[in-house]
């Protein structure tokens, strides 16, 4: 593989295009936190007898002032449904009214205040920060021997540039899907964007690493190489593990997603899109941001 000054910019225009369509969708449509996020009451019941349609369900409800009710189908006589945070009468209520409709099963129920809601999230925007600066922490530290051509902190840098990336496709598909499916985060969401981090800063290190061991042996045997085709060499000596190495993790998680329990498949998705966009940027553009970045501090 070659990366020279007439096809770098090739590396850099698809990942531009998914960044500002995600960018685009987060800021039209946002994300639509689940309970556990912004706060509320998750109820889920079967029913036995006959099935009510989702506007039944919501017409019973109506009456009871609880504010917005959403009602998601799950299976073929299954029911999830969303609202502000209910006390005991109001919970009883709503499932006298959902009785009403046909004999039914209370498969789970799930409260949670706003305030509790809020310090998850917190947490969640303090946790992913501090990964970050952690990240960039160990790389400076671990390609502390690598000064020339790229000094060792813009290895840290450029892979939390490429993370951030990583992060944002998946939650530009989330905002996509919350406007156009309902769908929500949760903190299962949050886990997975952590892991995602986690598995994306192995690949680039993995590259980063090679990048600094033909560093290492050109300066042993005196050899003068241009850095782009150090670079070049490098992916070309470790796309084939990171592809190998993330395609079967992606056909586990496909598995999980269409074949596992409805309250993985947000896992399973986000931690599948951040999977392929991982790969792609450690490859095609963390790389290739190293490239540039010398090239243009040697102007």
């Amino acid at each position: 593989m070659t990366i020279s000054s007439k096809n770098l910019k090739y590396f850099f225009i698809l990942p531009a295009v998914l960044a500002v369509a995600a960018l685009l969708a987060i800021f039209m449509w946002s994300l639509r936190p689940g309970i556990d996020l912004s706060g509320g009451s998750l109820l889920q019941v079967t029913y036995s007898t006959a099935v009510p349609q989702v506007s039944q369900i919501q017409q019973a409800a109506a009456p009871l002032n609880l504010g917005e009710v959403r009602v998601q189908s799950t299976g073929q006589s299954g029911y999830v449904m969303r609202t502000r945070a209910l006390n005991n009468d109001e919970k009883n209520s709503l499932e006298t009214a959902l009785g009403v409709l046909g004999s039914f099963h209370e498969d789970e129920f799930t409260s949670v205040g706003p305030v509790i809601g809020q310090e998850l999230l917190q947490k969640a925007w303090f946790a992913i920060a501090l990964v970050l600066l952690c990240i960039i922490a160990f790389i400076a530290f671990a390609f502390r021997g690598v000064s020339k051509p790229v000094q060792s902190w813009k290895y840290g840098i450029v892979a939390v540039v490429t993370l951030l990336f990583d992060a944002l496709i998946p939650i530009g598909v989330f905002a996509a899907l919350g406007h156009f499916t309902g769908a929500e985060v949760d903190t299962l969401f949050i886990v997975a964007l952590l892991t995602i981090m986690g598995i994306s800063i192995n690949d680039k290190i993995v590259v980063f690493d090679r990048i600094r061991e033909n560093l290492r042996l050109n300066n042993d045997r005196s050899k003068k190489e241009p850095f782009d085709e150090v670079v070049g060499r490098s992916i070309t000596q470790t796309i084939a593990r990171s592809i190998n190495t993330s395609l079967t993790v992606v056909i586990v998680l496909l598995a999980l997603y269409f074949f596992g329990p409805a309250s993985t498949k947000v896992f399973a998705l986000t931690l599948t899109v951040g999977m392929i966009v991982g790969t792609y940027s450690s490859i095609f553009l963390a790389a290739p941001l190293l490239v540039a970045w010398q090239k243009w501090s040697a102007k």
